[in-house]
């Protein structure tokens, strides 16, 4: 018979949960938390990963993001207001979206104007569209994610409603007190698939049958930790195909990131991509029967990927200013799965494979290269990443040698201001941070018209200055991505660069690594530079 203190002290326990947990010493556990905008405590949602403040109300190990509905971000843009609600007093808020969620929201908002909502409090749209900026900027969270476009888009609408994304975002899956969703996730590597400077559709295509086949395989097979993550993946069978490696491609193509051939080259590269697993999965249909729950889907009734997209725009009123042009069959799969059905609810997703990556030799996911040299760090130890093929460029053109390598030191990777070399080669091998990342999420929205769940869209940014942040994801929601996943930002200062450090510029986790830094330069053994 007391009030609840809210959500804040129950993540801190998920937080302290979280952090006990490294997986035998080789990965950190990690969570991640949604909660809605209209939320009572978002507020101090807001402020868990800040480095000051109560400690007691900070969680620096749990990642958390935003669920945030149309609704919030039309009032940011037309200077209203936003009134927070108490979810015991508004519960049906959690399992509604767009014009639906509308409706009801300003019916409370309503409410509380006449004294029956007991807790509420209305604040400046725009102020805590600054507040969440700020802390976006400061902490890399919250996750920005668009509950509408998750919901009007997916595929398994029939089914229920998606109340969050998953710990990268590329997961949009219905969730529910009885279904737990799961992701079955592969990467197709694309540096493996350009011929003669061109996308290899004929290869890629061999690629997606197997791979389709292979994640259908694993949700048999897989080991299940509740009833309630069995029964979701048993009966919707939802898989999450994506790429990596798409820098490489690009390298490999002759194509700069920021360019509109390249966004062109996106587009291409994810119709493809999504054209062959639907088409696979429908093939498996044929093979071992449908989906459970297919009947009713938007499989069903007819609605692909890129019909969604143009019910996103209609939903909301907004154009996104994304061609919807195509290339491949779509009438004619069209026809085939109305045939024969699909065997997974889901196809597409794309994941950050951070990791997966370095092992298979290719850059990660769909981002622009870090930097032309760093290190990267795990529980693992530390990697030097040298970018082979600027080596490669460099040598080809007679300006690899010992001075280049300690211009590359000197600059932290980057080449843009290193005035020697050609202007096409500065273009073609700028860093994230020096693409602007309105390029990033013109890439994101071209693909996104041919995904049936998400996409992990890291934001980079050189700047301090919040319009231009602000503007980046308000960009980022008129273009209809559905999530964003961490801001990443310089800092303000560097360290000095020293020729006595020891261990010389580039850090090394063992000898091996040294070695193999030292083959990558192709200097002489021995050299002062790579010692």
């Amino acid at each position: 018979n007391v009030n609840s203190q809210g959500v804040i002290p129950f993540l801190k326990i998920l937080d302290s949960t979280t952090s006990a947990i490294n997986r035998s010493g080789k990965r950190r556990g990690a969570t991640c938390a949604y909660l809605e905008v209209w939320h009572y405590d978002f507020e101090d949602f807001l402020e868990l990963r800040k480095n000051t403040g109560d400690e007691r109300r900070r969680t620096h190990d749990l990642n958390i993001a935003a669920w945030v509905p149309d609704l919030f971000v039309k009032r940011v843009i037309e200077r209203g207001e936003w009134t927070f609600f108490s979810p015991d007093e508004t519960p049906d808020l959690h399992g509604l979206y767009g014009k639906a969620f509308e409706r009801r929201y300003e019916e409370y908002e309503r409410a509380a104007d006449r004294g029956g909502i007991r807790l509420s409090k209305r604040v400046s749209a725009q102020k805590l569209w600054r507040k969440i900026i700020t802390m976006l900027y400061e902490t890399g969270h919250p996750w920005l994610t668009f509950k509408d476009p998750c919901n009007i888009r997916s595929p398994q609408d029939h089914q229920g409603v998606v109340n969050s994304s998953n710990l990268c975002t590329e997961i949009t899956l219905n969730t529910s007190r009885d279904e737990f969703a799961v992701c079955n996730l592969g990467s197709v590597n694309l540096s493996l698939h350009i011929k003669d400077g061109a996308l290899d559709e004929t290869a890629l295509s061999e690629t997606i049958r197997t791979a389709v086949r292979m994640l259908d395989n694993s949700i048999d097979l897989n080991f299940y930790p509740t009833g309630e993550t069995r029964r979701s993946n048993l009966a919707h069978r939802p898989i999450g195909l994506g790429v990596m490696g798409f820098q490489d491609a690009l390298y490999q193509a002759g194509l700069d990131f920021a360019s509109d051939e390249a966004v062109k080259f996106s587009d291409l590269v994810m119709e493809t991509v999504s054209w062959h697993a639907i088409s696979a999965s429908s093939g498996l249909a044929a093979e071992r029967g449908r989906y459970s729950s297919y009947e009713g889907s938007k499989w069903d009734r007819g609605l692909f990927p890129l019909d969604t997209m143009k019910m996103l725009e209609e939903e909301r009123g907004v154009p996104t200013s994304v061609g919807m042009d195509s290339r491949l069959d779509w009438a004619g799969l069209k026809d085939r799965v109305k045939r024969r059905g699909m065997r997974n609810s889901n196809c597409i997703a794309i994941a950050p494979t951070a990791t997966i990556a370095n092992i298979a030799g290719c850059y990660p996911s769909i981002e622009p290269i870090y930097k032309n040299l760093y290190v990267k760090s795990n529980l693992s130890g530390e990697f030097t990443i040298v970018n082979q093929y600027l080596i490669d460029d460099l040598r080809e053109i007679g300006l690899w040698d010992r001075s280049m390598l300690e211009k590359l030191k000197q600059t932290d990777g980057s080449i843009v201001g290193i005035k020697e070399l050609p202007d096409g080669l500065r273009e073609r091998y700028r860093g994230a941070f020096e693409v602007d990342p309105s390029w990033v999420i013109l890439h994101a929205a071209y693909r996104s018209k041919w995904i049936d769940q998400s996409q992990s869209v890291n934001i980079f940014v050189d700047t301090v200055s919040g319009e231009r942040i602000s503007e980046t994801y308000l960009s980022a929601w008129k273009s209809g991505l559905k999530t964003t996943y961490y801001l990443r930002s310089l800092g303000a200062s560097g360290v000095e660069k020293s020729t006595i450090e020891a261990g010389g510029h580039i850090s090394a986790g063992s000898a091996r690594e040294a070695e193999e830094t030292l083959n990558a330069c192709n200097l002489e053994e021995g050299c002062e530079s790579c010692q």
